[in-house]
């Protein structure tokens, strides 16, 4: 058979202009990227395409098969999909307004600062969990607690953070990110009414798990939705509104939250109804802000459409070769995120390294208040304002990654996606450093603004360090960056529920500066991996199956 052309002419006539503009291809022509574990064996019979999943299920568990049939069966006919020349794949045009990436600069900014202000209410880094920390006290007092299960409810947000992106976020490149956004502002807004309104602390605890699974929608998928809309050399800026909206989060919340807990009218559920009001505002914006972003979800509808209309089963979007069955469904998105995070050097090295920042970020967040309450007598509110030096040090950080955005501009068609990578070089650096200045002005002769610009120092580099793993991958990965990106929030979150835990009692027997010290020596070891990856990422990248889909971009 005689391959389709890259603009084929139709015979059928679409009685719609939204599919009459749409462009066919064949599957040699066609841009649209897919899993590229899925065969050709792989791809959905002509039956099975416009047959829902619970038909699907259903089958399943009765053992009806319908829908297999050989190809003898199937005859030779025009509808077959057995043949791939026979298959017309349907994208849009390159200036096609429905396309994400050509959305205005106003919408594209609308969704970007919706989707960044969910990462600042869920606590992406720590927000809601610095804020829950501040709020210990009471709640231990009112619900007759231990320090020790208060501690747990820190990590079991980081728990759910940890654990429901490896499906969601595959799940969101497979149905579109807009009703996962506005499932999980609705679902993170009740759990933090269940805590507000909790009688005993294990409410709390459960509460504070599905806070953080309904909440890791701000975590994963916001990288993926700025990669959806923005070229690769726009993404600098938008990412680092990301950053800065997720990343002051701790210095916000703690500044605030240390008053709150500090007047006896309020106290910790105060703490939860403001969580519940701010999450409140973001559910009812995203309707109003948001569109679909996912453009392999908007050519499947079109798609469908098309089908419909013409009668001809062999058009379909290139993202329907893997979401069409139940069966590669769920294969495809649920083990993406984890088959990248074990196979693919880059997101392994990067989840390494930002997980292992990210437990030294919880491990302030649970240390700062009673370090600066034993060494220096500060009250719960002097404490909470301590974490202002993060809202400056944020600052800093995007003032560095303004500076490394003319950087990637200048380098970008020489060394591509790791002229990303300049600014992670010198926050490898400053990580271990503003580790060791924390450690070691830990005494009572040492003014506490030494402590103070420790921390300073470090949420410069972790903000710096924010912005190139975000960027990196999304450049890398292209339309699997969400699954990219919950690769290395399992990592990064396993780890920040894990470090609280032996926290204080690890500051017990090695004390807070040869404790921090450890860390710092840690840290160290880890400076080489972005100036690995600055001299041999595109090696790496180059045998990847998945990164390699978007070396074409540079």
């Amino acid at each position: 058979m005689k391959p389709i052309d890259e603009e084929i002419t139709v015979v059928e006539k679409a009685h719609d202009a939204d599919t009459c503009s749409l462009a066919r291809r064949s599957l040699a022509s066609v841009h649209e990227a897919v899993d590229p574990r899925i065969r050709a064996s792989d791809r959905p019979t002509d039956d099975v395409l416009d047959e829902g999943y619970v038909r699907q299920l259903s089958d399943f568990i009765e053992h009806r098969h319908h829908y297999e049939k050989s190809s003898s069966e199937k005859g030779s006919g025009e509808g077959s999909s057995q043949d791939p020349d026979e298959i017309i794949y349907v994208e849009f045009e390159e200036d096609d307004a429905r396309d994400p990436m050509n959305f205005s600069y106003a919408r594209k900014w609308a969704i970007t600062w919706t989707a960044s202000f969910f990462s600042i209410i869920v606590g992406i880094t720590a927000s809601s969990s610095s804020a829950y920390a501040l709020g210990d006290p009471s709640m231990i007092r009112d619900l007759n607690a231990t320090q020790f299960q208060a501690t747990v409810g820190l990590s079991m947000y980081t728990l759910g953070f940890a654990l429901v992106p490896l499906v969601s976020a595959s799940f969101s490149e497979e149905f579109g990110r807009q009703p996962l956004y506005f499932f999980s502002g609705v679902g993170c807004l009740l759990m933090h009414l269940m805590i507000a309104l909790a009688p005993n602390i294990q409410t709390v605890i459960v509460g504070r798990f599905l806070a953080g699974a309904f909440g890791s929608t701000g975590s994963t998928m916001v990288g993926g939705t700025i990669a959806d809309i923005w070229a690769p050399h726009e993404r600098g800026v938008p990412m680092s509104v990301f950053a800065i909206m997720a990343l002051i989060g701790p210095g916000v919340g703690c500044t605030a939250s240390g008053w709150i807990e500090q007047n006896p009218h309020l106290e910790w559920r105060w703490i939860q109804w403001i969580h519940v009001i701010w999450t409140g505002i973001f559910v009812v914006a995203v309707p109003i802000c948001m569109k679909e972003t996912r453009s392999g979800v908007l050519l499947t509808r079109l798609a469908k459409k098309l089908r419909k209309e013409t009668g001809n089963h062999r058009y379909r979007a290139r993202v329907e070769d893997e979401r069409a069955s139940l069966r590669t469904l769920i294969y495809i998105s649920c083990t993406r995120p984890i088959y990248l995070l074990f196979t693919e050097p880059v997101v392994a090295a990067f989840s390494l390294w930002v997980g292992f920042a990210w437990g030294i970020l919880y491990v302030l967040v649970a240390s700062i208040a009673p370090a600066f309450r034993t060494i220096h007598h500060f009250n719960t509110g002097e404490t909470g304002t301590v974490f202002a030096s993060m809202i400056v040090g944020c600052f800093v950080g995007l003032a560095i990654q303004m500076y490394q955005e003319n950087l990637y501009s200048k380098y970008v068609h020489k060394k591509g996606p790791e002229a990303r990578l300049f600014s992670a070089c010198v926050g490898a650096i400053l990580f271990p450093a503003g580790i060791f200045i924390y450690a070691w002005c830990t005494f009572e002769y040492v003014h506490w603004m030494g402590m103070a610009m420790g921390i300073f120092v470090i949420m410069t580099a972790l903000f710096v360090l924010y912005v190139a793993v975000f960027t990196y991958l999304a450049d890398c990965y292209g339309i699997f960056a969400s699954s990219a990106l919950a690769g290395q929030s399992l990592c990064r979150n396993l780890m920040g529920m894990a470090f609280p835990l032996f926290t204080e009692q690890m500051f017990s027997r090695l004390t807070y500066h040869w404790g921090n010290t450890l860390f710092g020596c840690i840290a160290v070891a880890m400076i080489p991996i972005p100036y690995v990856l600055l001299w041999k990422g595109p090696a790496i990248r180059a045998s990847s199956k998945f990164a390699s889909q978007t070396l074409k971009q540079y």
